[in-house]
């Protein structure tokens, strides 16, 4: 039996491992339905990860102004990026893209030699949208350094291989997928693309040398801000 304490010192039991979605359903619907993450012992993780053990939780929803929630966006909201950019422009190669203080941004290269400019933010935006209509599932998956190696290879994405072989050797490696997209991430993520909700802009382009090396590629960062509401 696995006994989940809440922020009020409720507790909740379960026969055997739960997931943080699992209590915010035995709790209420309308708690799952906002439910984003869930806090176990200090760390965050997705809300369909076991809980194994004991453990001092606390859901973490939208809608309530939690700083934690709207980081949680932002980070999905660059994902949707990523996908969108790369299903329009096809051969465009991903790095990084993080949630930041004032939104998120994503950092592209583009292999036929164009440039982003905020004249295509609208299709970008367009197709954002779509993703997040489309309510795909974050998947997280651990894999090996092979695995993740031999993957991005296959995807032509150097830069994702490069940052693989830089993770330290007692590093879990986990990708996580919304449909047939696939990112190097550590997360945490919502449960669906449909979380991120509607509202974001994206806002400028500018220019990133590769991990801030002058002698790298120079790479496209496009900035976007999010909210929840």
């Amino acid at each position: 039996m696995v006994t989940l304490t809440l922020p009020d010192g409720a507790q909740r039991s379960f026969d055997g491992a739960a997931t943080g979605m699992q209590l915010a359903t035995d709790i209420s619907a309308g708690l799952a339905k906002v439910s984003l993450a869930v806090k176990v012992d200090g760390q965050i993780q997705d809300l369909d990860q076991p809980i194994e053990a004991d453990a001092a939780v606390e859901l973490i929803t939208r809608g309530k102004g939690n700083p934690e929630a709207l980081e949680i966006v932002r980070h999905d909201c660059a994902h949707v990026l990523a996908e969108a950019v790369q299903a329009l422009y096809p051969g465009t190669q991903v790095s990084i893209g993080p949630a930041i203080e004032n939104g998120f941004y994503y950092d592209f290269f583009r292999t036929d030699g164009g440039t982003f400019n905020e004249g295509d933010f609208p299709a970008i935006e367009a197709k954002m949208h779509e993703i997040i209509a489309a309510g795909a599932p974050f998947e997280r998956r651990e894999v090996s350094r092979d695995e993740a190696i031999a993957l991005f290879t296959a995807q032509n994405e150097p830069f994702k291989v490069e940052l693989v072989q830089d993770l330290p050797e007692n590093e879990v490696i986990t990708l996580y997928s919304q449909g047939e997209w696939t990112d190097l991430c550590r997360g945490p993520h919502a449960p669906t693309t449909g979380s991120v909700g509607k509202y974001f802009k994206l806002m400028s382009v500018a220019g990133a040398y590769w991990r801030g090396d002058v002698n790298r590629p120079q790479m496209q960062r496009i900035y976007g801000i999010a909210f929840e509401d």
